[in-house]
């Protein structure tokens, strides 16, 4: 007798062994996704400590390898404006004033055409109110999403903060312990299971 039972149903425990096995197959590709996080976050520190300027993506595959890095842009004509929370360099909660600009002539021939426009973090306020931005050359970081936060601040506003690659979650480990403790529990009822029908 294996674990002082007398007989275990074929299928059921196939089930639930295929089901612990994937359940820790997905552990260790969280952590395997963790060493790639970690390689990615030392890279976006890199970057961040760069004083070199790139040029704004032309397509989305290139704004990865950007990310965090100095670089500039011309705002042709500003399509929208909103304000959106925020925080300012010194961590102070705000708001975050964000414009939407055209900044490839539409008519031209690009790479992707979703990169025709552009997300520019003009600067922080205390106040949600829309500030009057009609558009010119912006120098700033290149943040995820992709958007670009300038700095200086622009229209008179203080400065954002500083994208941070430290900002992206990183919960690799944690999920990787959840599968495995999964697993686990999914085995050990089991086994209770089977040990409740038998007594």
């Amino acid at each position: 007798m294996i674990f002082g039972l007398r007989k275990w149903p074929i299928v059921a425990t196939v089930v639930v062994l295929v089901a612990a096995g994937v359940m820790v197959m997905l552990g260790f590709w969280q952590l395997q996704r963790l060493a790639e996080k970690e390689a990615l976050l030392a890279d976006y520190a890199a970057a961040q400590a760069s004083e070199a300027r790139v040029d704004w993506p032309s397509t989305l595959d290139d704004v990865g390898p950007r990310l965090y890095r100095s670089s500039t842009l011309t705002c042709r004509r500003v399509l929208d404006q909103i304000s959106s929370s925020g925080r300012n360099d010194e961590g102070t909660a705000g708001f975050a004033q964000i414009a939407t600009c055209e900044i490839v002539d539409p008519t031209a021939s690009v790479p992707d055409e979703s990169m025709r426009t552009a997300k520019i973090v003009l600067g922080w306020s205390n106040r949600p109110a829309i500030v009057q931005w009609s558009g010119g050359v912006v120098i700033g970081t290149i943040a995820p999403g992709p958007r670009l936060v300038a700095d200086p601040p622009l229209a008179g506003l203080q400065a954002n903060a500083t994208p941070n690659p430290n900002d992206l979650p990183n919960n690799h480990l944690a999920y990787a312990f959840q599968w495995f403790f999964f697993a686990l529990t999914a085995l050990v009822i089991y086994v209770l299971a089977l040990r409740r029908r038998e007594g």
